[in-house]
């Protein structure tokens, strides 16, 4: 089978299993409603004296009602070798009719079976992102072919194939813009609301919305490898991946049923010899046991709240690999950063242009763009953005040019022969005091020098920084506000890194960090604070990144971050991790309160039995009432 069959195979599956979990839906709800109307039926049948009639309709109710959940709770049992608490429910309406109680009975499948439907429709509200993501995807391109444009399955597109997307329609694969120029919405990929501006050589993403451009795009990556199909299958494992607490529940459950149901064998006899309760009364009691001791409410504490919490990140361009991640964040006491990338822009600006005492400023930026225009080493483009945006006159061309690999670049322009490089490359014998002056002060900032000569004089120095993202320090306030310990590891030398620290605002850095030192040093820092963070680039901070207890990638939604790390931010904004720290604890928080809730639930109505102030009816809206209030509790995290 190839790849374009199997995509379309995949596609269909998705979509049928999506149309399938609505139908089994409605499909419940029918059913539960039905066995409501057949105990209704019954009841009225009952209170005219046909009691025989009134039984077969309470049979119907039962099989009807309970169909659903018998089925999934018998399949489950078969698969895990384990009982559950459908099991459980079955056994306590087989019950109660066996002593009579046919109308519980069937009011108890009834009940049972309608918050079964409401559950499983509840459940599915916290898959809607997935959901959403999957319509979002285009099915057809338009590809562009020497006999003109011709409207193909994306299937069948192939990397280096040429596609025209019209404004207002989505991304088809991911690829890079041959010809044209738009606005994108990327808000399905990086959360991000305000559209991004897109040109020649620019990147578009599968799934991303083309804004009010004809575009032109040559597909670079197949599609079933593209972005936003990793997105898809990342969203998909992380609501299949279960955490420690969702495993611990799940393991108590099966010993937890076992449990219950040896009290309610011994429920079966003990009253009748202990307290002289009739054998009829001591088997409804048991029954009643059997429903309100089960662990519906328990069980269904975590999981809806998990993934509740993944799709509300999902939203915000905030990726979880799993609850356990999920779950972890809200423990952590210290958070390391990758300088380049992270806490930078990742590339160099101007930051400071000065010439010496008597030249215009914009006659010396003018030559030295001019020439910077054919140079190879990689400030050049730093100082051709910042003239562009402090000239009005249009660039020269130079009479000569040579690149010195190593030192810089010569050139005759004006005839005038000027240098561009590194201090060694220069003559600066009759250089002017306050230019060297100036060089040393900057470089001491940690910013890198570039000197410029013209003819036999010193004309210029050029200071080049990476700059640190304004969303950074700000981000690391928050931090440092929530308690947490924040330091900065880097490959740079002990000056820049003291800069760059100063300025994003850390606690403290650590300078000349080779890729598995920041491992060690994470080692130290678990054993000082417990639970750490590690956020990075996802390349070289790899080692790092698993050494953390939550690895947090970023890098502009690039395979590499996808790949690595516990958790990715879509966007380099360092601000959601704040932001998913707190969705961390307020995860934790319903989860602790569901679980109290469902607890004392269950202490109460077991009371309440022993006491016999509880009959049946009451005792499974108590019991099936409390779960569905700690799902809804938990769909709280949507927003």
């Amino acid at each position: 089978m190839n790849l374009s069959t199997q995509y379309v195979k995949d596609h269909s599956i998705v979509k049928s299993n999506k149309v399938w979990g609505k139908m089994k839906t409605h499909i419940e709800l029918i059913a539960a409603i039905f066995s409501g109307v057949l105990i209704f039926l019954g009841w009225l049948i009952d209170i005219n004296g046909y009691q025989t009639t009134s039984i077969a309709f309470f049979i119907l109710a039962f099989v009807i009602g309970g169909y659903f959940k018998a089925k999934e709770g018998i399949e489950s049992t078969i698969q895990n070798k384990e009982l559950n608490v459908e099991m459980l429910m079955i056994m306590a309406a087989i019950g109660s009719a066996i002593i009579g109680f046919w109308m519980e009975g069937a009011i108890l499948i009834f009940i049972f079976a309608m918050s079964g439907a409401l559950e499983t429709y509840t459940m599915n509200k916290s898959h809607k992102e997935i959901s959403a993501l999957m319509e979002i995807q285009p099915e057809e391109a338009w590809r562009i072919t020497p006999s003109g444009t011709k409207r193909v399955h994306v299937s069948e597109l192939v990397v280096g194939d040429m596609i025209l997307i019209k404004p207002g329609e989505r991304v088809p694969s991911d690829g890079e813009i041959m010809k044209g120029s738009t606005t994108m919405d990327e808000s399905a990929i990086t959360g991000e609301s305000m559209p991004a501006s897109k040109g020649l050589g620019d990147e578009v993403f599968a799934g991303t919305m083309n804004v009010n451009g004809s575009i032109t795009v040559r597909i670079t990556k197949p599609n079933e490898e593209s972005l936003f199909q990793k997105i898809i299958e990342l969203v998909q494992s992380a609501k299949s991946e279960k955490s420690p607490s969702q495993l611990f529940i799940e393991r108590f459950e099966g010993r937890y049923v076992k449990f219950v149901l040896a009290a309610v064998v011994l429920m079966m006899f003990l009253p009748h010899y202990l307290v002289g309760w009739s054998w009829t009364e001591t088997f409804y009691r048991a029954m009643i046991l059997l429903v309100v001791a089960s662990p519906c409410a328990l069980v269904a504490s975590i999981m809806p709240a998990t993934l509740s919490a993944i799709s509300n990140g999902a939203r915000k361009g905030i990726l979880f690999k799993g609850g356990v991640h999920l779950e972890q964040l809200s423990h952590i006491k210290a958070v390391a950063f990758d300088k380049t990338g992270t806490l930078t822009k990742g590339k160099p600006e101007v930051a400071n242009f000065v010439v010496r005492e008597g030249l215009d400023k914009e006659p010396v930026l003018l030559a030295v763009a001019s020439i910077e225009r054919h140079a190879n080493h990689p400030l050049a483009n730093a100082i051709l953005q910042y003239a562009e945006k402090h000239l009005s006159e249009s660039f020269m061309e130079p009479e000569s040019l040579e690149n010195v690999a190593g030192f810089g670049i010569k050139a005759s322009i004006d005839n005038a022969a000027w240098k561009i490089g590194k201090k060694s490359f220069v003559d600066t014998t009759r250089a002017d005091q306050f230019l060297l002056d100036e060089a040393e002060k900057l470089a001491d900032e940690g910013k890198t020098i570039v000197f410029v000569q013209k003819e036999d004089e010193l004309a210029a120095i050029i200071a080049l920084k990476d700059m640190v993202r304004k969303e950074s320090m700000d981000a690391i306030d928050r931090l440092k506000r929530m308690g947490l310990y924040t330091v900065m590891l880097t490959g740079d030398h002990v000056k820049t890194a003291q800069v760059i620290s100063k300025e994003s605002h850390v606690d403290d850095y650590i300078a000349d960090c080779l890729p598995e030192q920041k491992a060690t040093y994470l080692k130290e820092l678990k054993k000082k604070y417990g639970t750490v963070a590690m956020v990075g680039d996802g390349i070289n901070d790899a080692p790092a990144l698993a050494t953390a207890n939550v690895g947090i990638s970023v890098g502009d939604g690039t395979d590499v971050a996808l790949e690595t790390a516990d958790m990715v931010l879509m966007k380099n904004d360092l601000l959601r991790i704040p932001e998913a720290i707190r969705l961390s604890k307020r995860m934790n928080r319903i989860i602790k309160q569901n679980i109290f809730f469902s607890i004392g639930v269950i202490v109460v109505l077991i009371l309440s039995n022993f006491t016999q102030l509880v009959d049946l009816p009451l005792g499974v809206i108590g019991h099936e009432g409390s779960t569905i209030l700690v799902i809804l509790n938990s769909l709280r995290l949507l927003k």
